[in-house]
Protein backbone atom coordinates (compact mmCIF):
# COMPACT_ATOMS: atom_id res chain seq x y z
CA UNK A 1 0.00 0.00 0.00
CA UNK A 2 1.10 3.52 -0.57
CA UNK A 3 3.20 5.32 2.41
CA UNK A 4 1.02 8.37 1.59
CA UNK A 5 -1.83 6.62 2.41
CA UNK A 6 -0.47 5.44 6.20
CA UNK A 7 1.12 8.93 6.42
CA UNK A 8 -2.26 10.56 6.29
CA UNK A 9 -4.15 7.47 8.35
CA UNK A 10 -1.40 8.53 10.92
CA UNK A 11 -2.51 12.44 10.45
CA UNK A 12 -6.19 11.64 11.09
CA UNK A 13 -5.25 9.53 14.08
CA UNK A 14 -2.90 12.27 15.86
CA UNK A 15 -6.02 14.78 14.96
CA UNK A 16 -8.67 12.70 16.43
CA UNK A 17 -6.81 11.80 19.91
CA UNK A 18 -5.81 15.37 19.86
CA UNK A 19 -9.38 16.61 19.96
CA UNK A 20 -11.00 13.56 21.67
CA UNK A 21 -13.16 14.12 25.12
CA UNK A 22 -12.98 10.04 25.43
CA UNK A 23 -10.84 7.96 27.61
CA UNK A 24 -8.18 5.98 25.49
CA UNK A 25 -10.56 2.82 25.81
CA UNK A 26 -13.53 4.29 24.86
CA UNK A 27 -11.86 6.28 21.74
CA UNK A 28 -10.89 2.62 21.05
CA UNK A 29 -14.39 1.18 20.89
CA UNK A 30 -15.73 4.42 19.38
CA UNK A 31 -13.56 4.18 16.22
CA UNK A 32 -14.20 0.78 15.68
CA UNK A 33 -17.99 1.35 16.20
CA UNK A 34 -17.86 3.95 13.43
CA UNK A 35 -17.17 1.08 10.86
CA UNK A 36 -20.49 0.01 11.41
CA UNK A 37 -21.89 3.60 11.36
CA UNK A 38 -19.97 4.42 8.10
CA UNK A 39 -21.37 0.36 6.47
CA UNK A 40 -24.64 1.90 7.10
CA UNK A 41 -23.74 4.83 5.01
CA UNK A 42 -23.05 2.28 2.36
CA UNK A 43 -26.23 0.84 2.70
CA UNK A 44 -27.91 3.79 2.17
CA UNK A 45 -26.57 4.79 -0.47
CA UNK A 46 -27.36 1.80 -2.18
CA UNK A 47 -30.77 2.11 -1.26
CA UNK A 48 -31.30 5.54 -2.59
CA UNK A 49 -29.08 5.09 -5.83
CA UNK A 50 -31.33 2.30 -6.37
CA UNK A 51 -34.80 4.66 -6.05
CA UNK A 52 -35.45 1.00 -3.63
CA UNK A 53 -37.30 3.44 -1.00
CA UNK A 54 -40.94 4.61 -3.28
CA UNK A 55 -41.34 7.37 -0.65
CA UNK A 56 -38.31 8.72 -1.59
CA UNK A 57 -36.58 7.91 -4.67
CA UNK A 58 -33.44 7.92 -6.03
CA UNK A 59 -31.75 10.41 -3.77
CA UNK A 60 -28.08 8.93 -4.24
CA UNK A 61 -25.85 8.42 -7.02
CA UNK A 62 -23.34 5.35 -7.45
CA UNK A 63 -20.85 7.84 -7.17
CA UNK A 64 -22.20 8.30 -3.57
CA UNK A 65 -21.91 4.97 -3.09
CA UNK A 66 -18.22 5.04 -3.97
CA UNK A 67 -16.98 7.57 -1.63
CA UNK A 68 -19.37 6.13 1.02
CA UNK A 69 -17.31 3.25 0.31
CA UNK A 70 -14.03 4.92 1.15
CA UNK A 71 -14.95 6.30 3.80
CA UNK A 72 -15.22 2.66 5.24
CA UNK A 73 -12.24 1.58 4.08
CA UNK A 74 -10.44 5.32 6.18
CA UNK A 75 -12.30 4.63 8.90
CA UNK A 76 -11.15 0.51 9.03
CA UNK A 77 -7.56 1.80 8.76
CA UNK A 78 -8.03 4.54 11.55
CA UNK A 79 -9.21 1.91 13.94
CA UNK A 80 -6.05 -0.48 12.80
CA UNK A 81 -4.31 2.13 13.46
CA UNK A 82 -5.71 3.09 16.75
CA UNK A 83 -5.41 -0.66 17.87
CA UNK A 84 -1.75 -1.03 16.56
CA UNK A 85 1.13 1.47 15.75
CA UNK A 86 2.50 -1.13 13.08
CA UNK A 87 -0.79 -1.09 11.40
CA UNK A 88 0.79 -1.23 8.02
CA UNK A 89 2.66 -4.28 8.60
CA UNK A 90 0.06 -6.05 10.15
CA UNK A 91 -2.63 -4.91 6.96
CA UNK A 92 0.65 -5.77 4.90
CA UNK A 93 0.54 -9.42 5.91
CA UNK A 94 -2.99 -10.30 5.99
CA UNK A 95 -3.67 -9.00 2.50
CA UNK A 96 -0.78 -10.92 1.54
CA UNK A 97 -2.33 -14.30 3.39
CA UNK A 98 -5.81 -13.45 1.72
CA UNK A 99 -3.68 -12.88 -1.36
CA UNK A 100 -2.17 -16.00 -1.04
CA UNK A 101 -5.21 -18.24 0.24
CA UNK A 102 -6.89 -16.86 -3.06
CA UNK A 103 -4.59 -17.76 -5.75
CA UNK A 104 -4.48 -21.41 -3.87
CA UNK A 105 -8.04 -21.37 -4.46
CA UNK A 106 -7.51 -21.12 -8.29
CA UNK A 107 -5.18 -23.17 -9.51
CA UNK A 108 -6.33 -26.02 -11.18
CA UNK A 109 -7.34 -29.01 -10.30
CA UNK A 110 -5.63 -31.99 -12.13
CA UNK A 111 -8.34 -34.28 -12.77
CA UNK A 112 -8.72 -36.92 -15.88
CA UNK A 113 -9.21 -35.14 -18.43
CA UNK A 114 -6.64 -32.28 -17.59
CA UNK A 115 -3.95 -35.02 -16.82
CA UNK A 116 -4.75 -36.93 -20.49
CA UNK A 117 -4.39 -33.41 -22.33
CA UNK A 118 -1.14 -32.64 -20.22
CA UNK A 119 -0.06 -35.79 -21.63
CA UNK A 120 -0.58 -35.17 -24.82
CA UNK A 121 1.10 -31.62 -25.00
Amino acid sequence: MDSRIWESVDHLVAWLDEHSTQSPQEERLLRLLKLSEEVGEVGAAVIGATGQNPRKGVTHTWEDVQHELCDVVFSALVALRTLTPDAARVFAERLAYVEQRSAASRRPVDGPEETAAAKKA
